[in-house]
């Protein structure tokens, strides 16, 4: 599964009391993010999107979708590129992604 993340902030895993908001975009396989890749033009839509809440020391599912009338209102941000995400063990893994409280704010306008 191809993914794309999109926070608030940095996301760190391992500093659950810090609110954070985090979406986590289904893209279909083969689709490319990369800044180089132009975002991989071809196919640009989501699958299914996750909204994950985090704060007081947990992170939590609050909302998922994968209708299209959901999906097709969510634009990708083109600047996404590698995103480093801190595991809750202290390790860091890099993702696609990109720490932006715009988007953000614009996806939780648009899933209200």
């Amino acid at each position: 599964m191809r993914c794309l993340y999109v926070a608030e902030r940095p996301i760190d895993l391992t500093k659950l009391d810090e609110s954070n908001t985090i979406f986590v975009l289904q893209l279909p396989e083969g689709f490319r993010t990369a800044a180089g890749s132009r975002g991989g033009f071809g196919e640009r839509r989501i699958i299914k999107v996750y909204q994950y809440a985090c704060g007081l020391g947990e992170c939590k599912e609050v909302y998922e979708s994968g209708s299209e009338d959901v999906t097709e209102k969510l634009d990708l941000p083109y600047h996404a590129a590698a995103f480093p995400i801190i595991l809750p063990d202290g390790r860091e893994k890099l993702v696609s992604g990109v720490a932006d409280a715009d988007f953000v704010a614009a996806y939780r306008r648009a899933l209200s």
